[in-house]
This record gives structure tokens, sequence and C-alpha cells, in this order.
């Protein structure tokens, strides 16, 4: 590959790279990436033809479409539904038209910059659309072809700069050697060109290198433009203060992901098991659930290392710990597994109400993480069955039933009950949660409906989704005189055994019932849901896996990348501290392993006494050839770095002996100076000695030439051949 056309390469590369980043980002349809990328082809094969446009048609069409770039973003304006989009997507299209008409024209150096500055605007509008870990791979992909074109390019310009008419003081234009210096240039330039990808390649390390420290060390903020998602919020129902019946079927159409959780022990039994506690609602108004008016709610500061303590727990090893990755979501709601004794995140301050949702405020367009440590021990069975206290006066609000409830409902628990011999408040629940589970069929499509959307599922439609099943079952548990509420959240999500996290998305969204015990003072969860509606597990075969290792990626930028905050920042640093000291030791424990094991090998084979052995002696010519094998690697290294890699390792050639070969040359000088002459400044070699018209002078003048500027070796006649031209001007009386 030729110079030039290594620069071309290297150009179009950063120029399809910068494009490629904003198609990834969201800000280019896919129609619009496949056209630009075959213009690309086509300018490439325009290239140096007379089919480009010159610089002045292509000012005129960039001047001509303007109007067309504000007609637009009217249309724009119309059709996209995401205003803040808009902008976006009309600089997009600006910036290619304007890239692709300065591919098509003839382009001057001013040219190629401008192509690079527009492809690096792409990659920064990029950069505020999307902060999947796809994007960074795309720029550093951009950063290497960035730094082999910055490079070839200055290359280029300067080895342009330099005319004939600048080296007329060296040699003369029209002689043998300027053309060999021509033709040496050449080559080394085309040498250039296959280094380069190599030198870029070490900058673009060097550059992540040093800039690593910078980044574990500055602190992250969550209003930065690298935390925020360039798509749209989800418009999340399901999780406010009032609900209607149906909601959550319609969340869980989606399979778009809304969290990911990472669980200690994740993959033990109880783990498994969890769901993601959302909102409770305690007031069924017939057609669905809300907060009953005056509920209380209390405000929780964070302490300086932005810890919550809401509860407490027995023993520390009850606890189970979780770590949320929530994506931008339109509600304050915060998820956790039930019972949280202590939340630890960087909000100002968060609010728990009576039935105990957190939610803080301001994280609008903002992914968030943040840790929950929770209780998730249930009181024993036994100890629930003998329950039997009376509910205090406050939770009479968690017996409130419609005024037009169906009596058929209360009717049907009774059934349910009497029929499974259940006694008590934990048997009854048990029931009626197996009856519904049993003899109700699980569908996302909403048949139930009219004025009585509950008793139209229980005794006409007998199929709903996961709401319908958790208000049956809290309402009839009412009926019987037991304190429920409605839970709603989401299940456990599929869990990913690559990155050791749950994946939770819209589909997951759920609803159970909480049933409350007096005496253990524990609202306990019941889940009257078919198997039907539970979660599912991640794909199989290869392209689950593959899915799983993407997933995987993407989690791993969201820690340390996107969340990447200070609670993160001392946790790196002490887990690294930890693992730096266990490695020291482990080193050192070898290298004593190591010295001990060598001294008594040594020793084993330079005992006096017996004679060596075979195998001893063995040992010994062993050693000998390992130091050998390094004195001749560090041997070949030493000529690879001097005389590059290729040229290094063909042992058959010497090295260039230029330095020493044009000592003659100095020789013949020093007996001229001695003599009063001396070559002017204004004069090159040659002609300083055609104008001594010394014979001896001229043809030694002309051999340095060749030795200094051909780079070409003399052989041992030629040595003779110059010591006897020297010997001759020795001679000569002045």
């Amino acid at each position: 590959m030729t110079f030039n056309t290594y620069f071309r390469v290297s150009s179009y590369a950063m120029v399809a790279c910068g494009a490629l980043t904003l198609a990834i980002s969201g800000g280019m349809d896919l129609e619009l990436t496949l056209a630009f990328v075959a213009l690309v082809f086509l300018a490439w094969r325009l290239e140096n033809t007379r089919w480009q446009l010159t610089e002045r048609i292509g000012l005129v069409v960039v001047l001509l479409s303007l109007p067309l770039f504000y007609l637009d973003w009217k249309y724009q304006m119309s059709v996209v539904e995401a205003r803040e989009r808009v902008g976006v997507s009309a600089l997009a299209h600006l910036i290619l038209f304007l890239s692709a008409v300065k591919l098509l024209q003839v382009k001057a150096d001013r040219d190629w910059v401008f192509l690079y500055l527009i492809s690096f605007f792409e990659v920064l509008l990029a950069a505020g659309l999307s902060i999947s870990p796809v994007y960074v791979l795309m720029l550093g992909l951009y950063t290497l072809c960035g730094l082999c074109t910055v490079v070839a390019f200055e290359i280029r310009k300067a080895a342009r700069g330099i005319d004939a008419q600048e080296t007329r003081l060296l040699v003369p234009p029209d002689s043998t050697i300027f053309r060999r210096l021509i033709n040496r240039s050449t080559r080394r330039a085309n040498g250039i060109s296959r280094r380069l990808p190599f030198v870029a390649v070490g900058l673009l390390v060097l550059i992540f290198v040093l800039a690593l420290p910078l980044f574990v060390i500055a602190p992250r903020y969550g209003n930065g433009a690298f935390a925020r998602s360039g798509r749209e919020l989800t418009g999340f129902v399901g999780f406010s203060e009032s609900v209607e019946l149906g909601a959550i079927g319609e969340l869980q159409r989606s399979n778009e992901v809304v969290m990911r959780v990472r669980v200690d022990d994740g993959q033990t039994e109880r783990s498994r098991n969890l769901r993601w506690r959302g909102v409770a609602l305690d007031d069924f108004t017939g057609h669905g659930w809300r907060k009953s008016k005056g509920s209380p709610s209390r405000l929780f500061p964070a302490n300086e290392r932005g810890l919550f303590q809401l509860g407490t727990t027995e023993g520390l090893h009850l606890l189970t710990s979780q770590t949320f990755y929530v994506e931008p979501i339109d509600t304050p709601v915060l998820f956790a597994a039930s019972r949280v004794i202590a939340v630890q995140g960087a909000f100002p301050d968060m609010q728990r109400d009576s039935e105990g949702s957190l939610s803080v405020a301001g994280r609008d367009q903002e992914r968030v993480s943040y840790k929950v440590f929770s209780d998730t021990t249930q009181p024993d069975q036994e100890l629930l069955r003998l329950d039997n206290l009376v509910y205090p006066d406050e939770f009479q609000r968690y017996l409130q039933l419609p005024q037009k409830l169906d009596p058929r409902i209360g009717q049907l628990a009774q059934d349910m009950i009497v029929s499974a011999g259940a006694r008590n408040r934990y048997d009854q629940a048990r029931a009626i949660e197996s009856s519904l589970q049993t003899n109700y069929g699980y569908t996302l499509d909403l048949k139930a409906g009219g004025n009585d959307p509950l008793a139209d599922f229980l005794f006409r439609v007998r199929e709903g989704h996961c709401e319908y099943f958790a208000t049956a079952m809290a309402v009839m548990m009412r009926t019987q005189g037991i304190a429920t509420r409605i839970v709603n959240g989401f299940q456990t999500g599929a869990y990913n055994n690559t990155a050791d996290a749950y994946t939770v998305t819209q589909r997951d969204a759920h609803s159970w019932v909480e049933v409350y015990f007096p005496e253990t003072r524990a609202w306990v969860a019941f889940d009257p849901t078919p198997a039907a509606g539970l979660s599912r597990d991640g794909g199989t075969g290869l392209t689950g896996r593959l899915g799983k290792y993407a997933e995987a990626l993407e989690l791993l930028w969201i820690q340390y990348v996107v969340s990447f905050n200070n609670q993160e920042q001392r946790s790196l640093a002490i887990s690294v501290r930890t693992k730096l000291s266990d490695y020291r030791q482990a080193i050192a424990a070898e290298l004593r392993e190591l010295q001990t094991a060598t001294l008594a090998w040594l020793r084993s084979i330079f005992s006096g006494g017996t004679k060596p052995s075979m195998s001893r002696w063995f040992a010994v010519l062993m050693l000998f050839a390992a130091l050998l094998f390094v004195v001749s690697l560090g041997l070949i290294l030493r000529r690879v770095y001097r005389l590059g890699f290729w040229r290094g390792l063909k042992f058959w050639q010497t090295e260039p002996r230029t330095a020493g070969t044009i000592e003659f040359y100095e020789r013949m000088t020093r007996l001229l100076s001695a003599r009063g002459l001396e070559r002017a400044e204004n004069e090159t070699p040659l002609e300083f000695a055609n104008a001594i018209e010394m014979p001896e002078v001229v043809e030694i003048t002309q051999v340095y030439n060749r030795v200094r500027f051909g780079e070409r070796w003399l052989s041992s006649a030629e040595m003779v051949e110059v010591e006897s031209w020297l010997s001759r001007l020795e001679g000569k009386k002045p």
C-alpha cells in the first residue's frame, strides 16, 4: 500500500466511523445509514477522477440546500412526538449532508480538516444520545482511525512542502543523486504507511492508560450528559397513588429493560424467590386501587455516606443486599425487596409512606443506581397459624370494601375456605391463593370489564393477568375479615449467570397480595397468579448465550462508567488494594519456593563426592542453553530495535556503514583546509570539488555523495581506490 492510499483509507475510515457512531447511538435511522455508506463507497470510486465536484460547485450546493434543512426541521416538528429529539434529527441530517458534499468534491487540505471536524461533531453528538457500551467500542475505533489519519495528514503535508528548489544547495536537481533521493523518500513514505497503524495503536493504548487514573480519581455527578439516555422515557403505569385495573397488563406487553439487579448470593433459592416491591395500595374503589387519603409519610435524610437508615434487624446475617441499576423511567418509586432496613444511594433525601413504599424526587431522564439492605426472612408458618389477635383500629382501612360489591364474591371466598378446611388466617389465605391459581387462567388480553370488572373476571371470563388475581384475593380476604393490601412491583427477572445479575423487563411487572398478621406485626406476601404468569428464564442456545454476554457487558459499562460515583470509587479502591496485597503475598511466596528449589537443585548438581550422573550433566547443559538463549534474544531485540523488524531479522545482511565510511571525506577536507581551501556555505560539495580542479577531489566527492545521500556501501575494492586518491592528495605539494 502506498502512503497516499494509506492516507485516503484512514481518512475515509475516520469519516465512516463518525457516522456509524451516530447511527448506533440512534441519531440516524437505518435507511439514512445505508445511504451514507453507499455514498462513501461512491466517493472513494470517484476520487481523483473528473467526476468529482469542484470546490465552487460544492459551495453552491451547500448554499442552495440550506432552506431544505429549515423545511426538514419543520417536518420533524410535525411528525416526531419527542420535541427534544427534533433538533438532534435535524442537526444529524445537516451534518451528514455537509459531509457528503465534501466527500464528493475535489479536496484540498482544508476540506480534509473540515471532514475530520464533522466526524468529531458526529461522535460528540452521539455521546449525548447513548450510554451503551457499544458507544465506547465505536469511540475507541474512531480514536484509532483519528490518530492514524492525523499523523498521516501531517506527514503528507510536510513531505509535500519540500521541492527541488529547496535541495539545490545540496545536489543538482537533474543529477542521479537527486533522483535517488526522491525514490528513497518515496520508499520511506510507503514504509511509514506500514508502521503507522502500530504507532497509532500504541498511542491509543497510551491515551487510555493515562486517562484511566483520571477516570478513577475524578468524581461522578448524576446530572452529567453521559448519565442521560437518548431514548424517550418509558410510559410507566401502575406505580402512582391511584391505579385502574388493567394498568399492569398494559406494561407487561413490552420486553424493554427496566432495571438490572445484583443480589448477594444471587443463585440461592431464597434470592430467586424475591420480588421487587414498588407501591402498596390499600383502598379499593371497585375499578382500581388508590392510597387512602391522609396516609402519613416520613422523610429520611441521608448521612455523610449516602446511607438512609429505615429500620433495624435482629442480625446482619438476616439481611439480603441488592444493588439496583434502574433505567430512566417516569416514576419516583424505588424498587426493593420487602422489609427494607437501609438504602444507600446518591439522593438528597428519601420518602417512605405508610405502606412502606419508597420514593425520591429529581430523577427524571437519568439512570440511577442504589443499594438496598432488606430483612427478607418470614415468620414461621406455625406461628402464623396461631395468630388470632384482633386488628388495631388503625388497620380498619385494610378491611375496606366498596359499597356496591357483588355479594357472590364473599360467598365464593367462603366456599374456597370451607372446601380447603382452613380454620385460621394463614390457611384461609393459602386456600384462596391455591384456588385462584388452579381454577382460573392467565392472559394479557383485557376481557373482563363492565361496571364491576372484578365480578366479571371471577364469574364470567375466568381469565386475566396478575392484577386481577391479586385484586380478587385481596377483596375476598377482606370479605372474611382479614386485612390485606395489593402491591405493584416486579418479579425477580431472568438470571444472567455471566453478569451475576437479574435482568428485569416490563414483562416482569407484577401484582401480588400482602396479608397482615398482628401478633408478629408482619406483612406476608401471597401470590395467587398461575404459573403461566410468572417470570421466564433467559434465552437458550447460541443466541441466548450471546445475549447474556452482551447484557453482562452493558451492566459492566453501567456499573463502572455511568454509575461510577464516590461510593463506587471507595469500593474499587478497597478491592484493588486487597487484590494487590494478595498478589504481592502470592508472588513473594512463589519466589521463595523457587529460590529454595533452585538452590537445592544447584547443590545437588555441584555437590562433591560421587561422579555426576548423566541427568546432572543434562541439567547443566540445559541451564547453559537457557542463558545462551536469553543473551541471543537480547542481541536480536537490540538489532531489531536499531534496524526495524524485517531488516533486523535478515541476519545475512550487515548493518549500514554509512557513518564509518564517510570518514574519508573528512580526511580530504582536513587536507584541503590545511592548504587554505575551504568550502563556502553556499556551495554544494560537488560545486566545491569542481572549483578546486583536482581529479582526486572530484572522485572522492562523487563517492561521498553516493555513500552519504544514496546510502550505498563501499566494497573493499572501492575503499582501496579511495585510499589511493587520498594518498595522492597527501603527496601533492600545496
